[in-house]
């Protein structure tokens, strides 16, 4: 285990499937911002497909993990931004599907099963389109890419605002 205070983002998705690569697309806006400066220091930027292993060895031991995911919602509105928290020992129950076979909500139960879960958790589900072969989000999910980025910058400040303030 880790001693130190880990905040973890991490991107699901496959980019070479259209919509469900707005994770990593997110990660990688976040890579930029980092790169001068808009990101807070420490912040581990990580993508992968969906596998729930590397997921749960990510966040394993995180004061803070953020996972940003694409989800399908019937009926749906590409773009929509679902913020979802499960509180402590809570099963995760996220009203979003995941577009992967083995989803987010399944990662989370192993976890909790295996003792691996990060301290806290903050999902943003995306709603997608189009997750056909392809690259290339549709308008509705590339618009929303700004506005995840902003709130996983404002939900890592915040998160570390607040570690501050029940330390000091």
């Amino acid at each position: 285990m880790r001693s130190e205070a880990r905040t973890v983002v991490v991107g699901i998705g496959n980019d070479f499937r259209r919509d469900d690569g707005v994770g990593p697309v997110v990660v990688e806006t976040l890579r930029s911002r980092a790169s001068v400066g808009a990101l807070p220091a420490g912040t581990e930027l990580r993508s992968c497909g969906g596998d729930p292993v590397r997921l749960i060895e990510w966040w394993d031991d995180a004061e803070f993990a953020v996972v940003v995911d694409a989800a399908r919602v019937r009926p749906g509105c590409p773009g929509r931004v679902h913020r979802l928290e499960p509180g402590p020992g809570q099963p995760a129950r996220f009203p979003t599907t995941s577009s992967h076979g083995f989803g987010l909500v399944e990662a989370w139960c192993l976890a909790q099963v295996l003792g691996r879960l990060p301290r806290r958790l903050v999902v943003h589900a995306v709603e997608i389109a189009d997750a056909s072969v392809g690259m290339g989000l549709s308008p509705g999910v590339a618009a929303a890419v700004p506005y995840v980025s902003d709130g996983v910058v404002s939900e890592i400040v915040r998160h570390r605002e607040g570690a501050a303030t029940r330390r000091g």
